[in-house]
């Protein structure tokens, strides 16, 4: 049965079967408008991103693809594109153009949760791939040249701050930083800190949710699902000892809450400790390496000053690990959801490469580690307040008492449902968390990092003030660190 009088009537309903997507001016998508099929789909997707903009339920963490608004792209596959051959008839190429599509019908499939019912079914939207799909094969090449990531930095804001002058300013106060910092490693690692209060927070038993992989092994990226996923996210989430001053120290689920004026509002459960986990990849000496995420997220974090630029609702610490091709750790890395306070912690199998000249924010390394063992757990030291990392300690497996935190899948803070029904992202339209604003904005804008402070969806983290720096950039690790034979 042919799928094209539905299309038409879903088009139709939709948006009157005019008009088409912001990308109206490429000639992709007017070539696409000449062909009946085709025309329809394109006019189908472009009424259904209509719909999610004016709703404001668009997701942020992988752009679309300019000219081609049936396929997203996130860094990694940007970073496969140039292994993707351009003549169509290549299986890479064909892998790779796939997994765009795939792409687009998750996050998209996300979006439409969030929002009210469209007459287009998930069997209209996969027959307009299909259809559209076949027409780009003349085109790869340019689905390849357009398949980038924008960066997170706005040249604008830079050009206005007198970034050249402006950078040198904020250099000394990144530098000032990081030497507190490795006075605060030291005395943790010396036992001279005060005795805070810490509660201990145990992650254990299966993960709730797993993050999703695909299978993209054909592309060259390693392919791990089912029980040997939840065994490597059980064996590396990390074991959390916080200073606790107050419930701004206890990590907790954000779950939408009704509010005074009928309507929602995101808080931290602090009663619910969880980690939120997530899947990626890097790529080191072209060997791609699996990494997995963990984020703690807390209410909030207190003044401790009048006024504290860096205070606020919302606050949390997201800490990563890279995985050799055994399934053993390689390199840790950390930053709060802001994109902020990125270091590293490296272990043996691994050495830094030569710092270039410049005062770019490069590689920090507050302490290095003997990768655990298997039997052995990783143990993150967290600051009252700040939440900043303070020491990484290693203890045995059977060392488990302590509060248990549950590990769930990241992307459900992509669609959470309210208590009385229906679905929101935590994150609005631009990938910033509402709510999480810092008055530090107002200060760092020079160095051209929108609402700098704020808490931001994957994919949107910006690590570096001074220079240019992204949490999920796949070649990372590869500029500081090269692998030991």
């Amino acid at each position: 049965m042919s799928h094209r009088p539905l299309l038409v009537a879903a088009c139709c309903m939709l948006i009157g079967c005019a008009g088409l997507d912001p990308h109206a001016d490429d000639p992709a998508v007017q070539r696409r408008l000449q062909a009946d099929a085709v025309g329809d789909c394109a006019r189908l997707f472009a009424a259904i991103d209509r719909r999610i903009d004016a709703e404001g339920t668009r997701d942020a963490q992988s752009p679309r693809v300019p000219g081609f608004p049936h396929l997203r792209v996130d860094r990694v596959l940007a970073r496969l594109a140039a292994a993707a051959p351009v003549p169509s008839g290549d299986p890479l190429a064909a892998q790779w153009y796939r997994a765009l599509a795939q792409r687009d019908a998750d996050d998209r499939a996300i979006e439409l949760a969030n929002s009210t019912p469209t007459t287009a079914s998930d069997d209209e939207l996969a027959a307009c791939r299909e259809t559209l799909g076949l027409a780009d094969q003349a085109e790869l090449a340019k689905v390849r040249a357009a398949a980038v990531v924008p960066d997170d930095y706005s040249t604008t804001l830079r050009v206005l701050g007198l970034y050249p002058l402006t950078r040198y300013l904020f250099a000394a106060g990144i530098e000032r930083w990081q030497k507190e910092t490795l006075v605060i490693f030291a005395a943790q690692a010396a036992e001279t800190t005060t005795g805070a209060r810490r509660l201990r927070y145990v992650a254990d038993g299966q993960p709730e949710g797993l993050p999703l992989v695909r299978d993209l092994s054909a592309l060259g990226l390693p392919s791990v699902a089912g029980s040997e996923l939840a065994e490597l996210v059980v064996r590396h989430a990390p074991r959390l000892e916080i200073e606790t001053a107050g419930d701004d120290d206890r990590p907790g689920a954000l779950v939408w809450q009704p509010d005074d004026a009928d309507g929602q509002r995101l808080v931290v459960a602090v009663a619910e400790p969880v980690l939120y986990v997530r899947s990626g990849y890097a790529q080191m000496a072209d060997r791609w390496l699996l990494q997995l995420s963990y984020t703690a997220w807390f209410p909030g974090r207190p003044p401790d000053r009048a006024p504290d630029l860096l205070a606020g609702r919302f606050d949390g610490l997201l800490w990563r690990v890279t995985l050799a091709e055994d399934g053993s750790p390689l390199i840790y890395d950390t930053i709060h959801p802001c994109g902020c306070y990125h270091l590293f912690v490296p272990g043996e199998r691994v050495r830094a490469r030569a710092r270039p000249a410049g005062i770019d924010e490069g590689l920090f390394v507050p302490q290095a580690l003997l990768a655990p063992r298997a039997e052995q757990r990783i143990v993150l030291r967290i600051a009252a307040g700040t939440h900043h990392l303070q020491q990484v300690l290693v203890e045995a497996a059977a060392a488990a008492a302590g509060i248990r935190l549950a590990l769930r899948d990241d992307d459900e803070l992509r669609s959470l449902a309210f208590p009385g029904g229906g679905r929101r992202s935590i994150f609005a339209a631009d990938g910033l968390l509402p709510g999480s604003e810092r008055l530090e904005r107002f200060v760092f804008w020079p160095m051209g990092v929108r609402s700098a402070g704020q808490m931001r969806q994957w994919g949107r983290h910006a690590t570096a003030f001074v220079g240019r720096r992204h949490f999920d950039d796949p070649l990372l690790l590869d500029r500081y660190f090269e692998r030991l034979p």
